[in-house]
């Protein structure tokens, strides 16, 4: 938990409480697979700023892998331009319909928590979640953010996990690695388009990071349910990964957010980073 004791997921009557306070920064993320910035100005949560997940460059193609931490000086000028400074609560609104426009919610996040900021949550159950009671607000129009100077970044590196320091953790067993692709991929059947080899890492315990939300839904499950899910990962450190950094944010998030393990690191690049290099382990099949 954050000092403040703001973070984690937010509740829709939580968030309409806090509707109007200066304090509050509410971006909405959805993309254009669920309508991008003409969804957004059909309907929004009142007072919130639009902020398209991918055009905007909260990951990074960096060499061949898609999903890497950008530069933080981009990072800085983002957060920048939505308006968010230290002591801002951020409120971050995915559409609420899948479990991977979740992920991404869960991406940005990281990503406002690896550079120092220590208030932010998640809405929980997104836009849809926001619309589900028809008393609730819901404006229309362009986004206004009200910006202002780059964010002043401290780097939280331990929330951060790059090739190496994976490699490290694979050959001491002093972390454990967890896989949240499907089936497929984690058996080596299916690959990313990037990624060089099909597989996973030697040791990863395979936890598909679908199977935490309600069905059909983007609406994570109750912490007990999330509990027994991922009761099969030890204590103790853990690298989060998947193929770009993406559905592992939404592992890392139930981990140490949701269900508060500490030492939680995401590994941004993945798959599609770690299988750049042929002297780095694959191997395929279940687990």
């Amino acid at each position: 938990m954050s000092e403040s004791g703001f973070s984690g997921l937010i509740t829709p009557e939580a968030l309409a409480a806090r509707l109007g306070d200066p304090k509050l920064v509410v971006i909405d993320i959805r993309t254009a697979a669920d309508g991008g910035r003409a969804a957004f100005e059909a309907g929004h949560v009142p007072g919130s700023v639009h902020s398209d997940y991918a055009a905007d460059g909260w990951r990074a193609k960096i060499g061949n892998a898609p999903g890497m931490l950008p530069p933080l000086d981009h990072l800085a000028a983002l957060a920048g331009r939505f308006g968010i400074r230290p002591e801002s609560d951020v409120v971050i609104v995915p559409a609420g319909s899948a479990a991977t426009d979740f992920a991404a919610a869960a991406r940005v996040y990281w990503t406002l928590k690896f550079i120092g900021h220590g208030q932010q949550a998640v809405l929980d159950g997104g836009f849809k979640a926001w619309t589900a009671d028809p008393s609730r607000a819901v404006e229309k129009g362009a986004s206004q953010p009200r910006s202002t100077t780059p964010y002043p970044v401290v780097a939280k590196q331990h929330l951060r996990s790059v090739a190496d320091a994976t490699l490290v953790a694979l050959r001491s067993k002093q972390a454990s690695l967890v896989d949240a692709r499907g089936a497929s991929y984690f058996d080596g059947r299916e690959k990313a388009a990037e990624a060089t080899r099909a597989g996973h890492i030697p040791g990863a315990i395979h936890r598909d990071y679908a199977e935490a939300f309600e069905p059909g839904s983007g609406k994570l499950k109750s912490p007990a349910e999330l509990e027994k899910l991922y009761a099969a990962v030890p204590n103790g450190p853990v690298v989060s990964y998947c193929n770009t950094g993406h559905s592992a944010a939404a592992n890392w998030f139930v981990l140490s957010e949701v269900l508060g393990r500490d030492e939680i690191a995401l590994y941004d690049g993945s798959m599609t980073d770690w299988t750049q290099d042929p002297e780095r382990p694959v191997v395929t099949g279940p687990t």
